[in-house]
């Protein structure tokens, strides 16, 4: 449990520094990372583009039509945003990178409207 107070304590220390995104961007963004990942056969290190289309498959699985709406909310209104997260938590110690790696990696991705909303269908199960 002394693991997931430290972990909220990191998240806490990156909003005061810098409020721009809401608390539930940060989790979110490890959420999707954890789902993205986990669907390769073996762990490995993911570009910013392969985590900004997670990102997007991952929200739309969480949010349907609604994922605009609550990433803007949250203050994620471009994938560049989604850089600048993972960045915070880069320097927050919750996530590693590699020498490569660039916050211009996760630029102009794809754009919202496009992404989540005109393309969107529900799936039948």
């Amino acid at each position: 449990m002394e693991e997931y107070g430290t972990y909220l304590k990191k998240i806490e220390a990156i909003l005061e520094k810098n409020s721009v995104y809401k608390f539930e961007s940060y989790t979110f963004v490890l959420a999707a990372l954890h789902d993205t990942v986990s669907k390769f056969k073996k762990p490995r290190h993911i570009s910013g583009k392969e985590l900004t289309e997670g990102i997007r498959n991952y929200a739309l699985q969480q949010f349907g039509p609604m994922t605009t709406t609550v990433l803007n909310y949250w203050g994620v209104y471009k994938t560049i945003d989604f850089g600048k997260i993972v960045f915070s938590l880069i320097e927050a110690k919750l996530l590693s990178k590699q020498p490569e790696d660039k916050l211009e990696d996760f630029e102009n991705i794809y754009e919202f409207d496009e992404a989540f909303e005109k393309g969107y269908k529900i799936e039948d199960e």
